[in-house]
Formats: structure tokens, C-alpha cells, sequence
């Protein structure tokens, strides 16, 4: 990245973060949930979705819990970052939010039973944090993510994928691990995200390896 940054504005116009990049220690996965397709970002930076077939009723639920079941098995992650529950939950239908509610708690039980700890990541912070616009199109933050570091997704039109790569940004740049350079203002956004309890302290002194 020379000229942009991922604010999509001119690299010279706001101060940026020169803090170390992230060690490979650290393992963090990226989670887009999503009841039709959910949007993964493996350990090594790697996307895929995870599309089922509205047909298969309650199955996709556990067609997505046994992919991620392998994926946390085989990643061993230390973190996972999850996009909340959409802000405007209340305007979805009372079964498209009974699914992904359930979704929720199906993959909060899988991160349990592997011991991975989660954190929360609303809508409108992950973009503020991609693109400095908290009402950023998907185009701006599969943008984004080109200028922040070369990042392409192929079969993204829902930008699960880009989503999901993101998060797991966001969880290294949580940790005082970014990935890449961010001007800080943007960093601050995820002030708002839900992180798990003294968990920065906890990889810091080696326990959550």
C-alpha cells in the first residue's frame, strides 16, 4: 500500500499507526454468520463461505456448526471476532431473527467446547474501522481491503468473505497486533466492540496459547 489507506482517503492527509506488525503467534479467525451464508477468515488470512439451502431447514444449522467444528479443531484459533447481530434486528422477521439467534448460540457452544474466547463486533464499528464511514458499501470495504493489504475474494458478492477478513483484523488490532497500517482514529472504533474480559492480559502473559 503507497498511496491510499484503507479510509480510502490520501496516505498523507492523517497520522498513521507504525506499531509492529503482528507476530505469527497469534491466531485469530474471523466469523460473518449467517443463516444462508456465513463468511469465514481462516488463521492464515484465507476466506470461504459457508452456503446452505433454505430447503434444508433446521440442518443448515448443523451443516454450518459442523464446518466450524473442523475449522476451530483444525485452526486451533486463540480468538475469534463475530459480527454481532444486525442493529436493526428489530425490522427483521420474526424467523429470519429466531435463525440467526439460534445461529448465535450454536457457535458460541462449539467456541466454548474448543475453549476459544469470542468478541463482538457490530455492523457499523467494522466499517467505521475498515473504511472510516460507518455507512461504507460493500464495494468500499472489499476496497478497503485491497489498499490495506492486497486482499482479493473471489464469490463475495454478500461480502461475507470481506466481512469476515476484517474481523479478524480488528481482533489483531485489538490486541496491539495490527496487521497492517491504520491511521489511528480508526483504530479507536473499536473501542465499541464487545471484547472478552482481560483477554489482551491474558495472551500477553502467555495464557491463552
Amino acid at each position: 500500500m503507497t498511496e491510499l489507506i484503507p479510509g480510502l482517503i490520501a496516505a498523507d492527509d492523517v497520522p498513521v499507526d507504525d506499531r509492529t506488525p503482528a507476530s505469527t503467534e497469534l491466531q485469530v479467525i474471523g466469523l460473518d454468520l449467517s443463516i444462508t451464508s456465513t463468511g469465514v477468515c481462516r488463521t492464515d488470512g484465507s476466506t470461504f463461505r459457508i452456503r446452505t439451502r433454505q430447503k434444508d431447514g433446521p440442518r443448515r444449522m448443523t451443516q454450518i456448526r459442523d464446518v466450524l467444528t473442523v475449522e476451530v479443531a483444525e485452526q486451533r484459533p486463540h480468538l475469534a471476532v463475530i459480527e454481532d447481530l444486525p442493529m436493526n434486528a428489530g425490522r427483521m422477521s420474526l424467523t429470519n431473527l429466531k435463525a440467526m439467534a439460534c445461529l448465535h448460540g450454536v457457535v458460541q457452544a462449539l467456541l466454548v467446547d474448543a475453549d476459544v474466547p469470542w468478541a463482538y463486533v457490530n455492523t457499523k464499528t467494522l466499517k467505521k474501522y475498515a473504511c472510516d464511514n460507518g455507512g461504507a458499501t460493500k464495494a468500499d470495504m472489499t476496497a478497503a481491503a485491497f489498499l490495506a493489504d492486497g486482499a482479493t475474494f473471489a464469490d463475495d458478492e454478500g461480502a461475507d468473505q470481506v466481512d469476515a477478513w476484517w474481523l479478524r483484523a480488528a481482533g489483531f488490532d485489538w490486541l496491539g497486533l495490527p496487521l497492517f497500517t491504520m491511521p489511528e482514529a480508526q483504530r479507536e472504533a473499536l473501542c465499541k466492540g464487545d471484547w472478552p474480559d482481560a483477554y489482551a492480559q491474558r495472551f500477553v502473559m502467555g495464557a491463552a496459547a
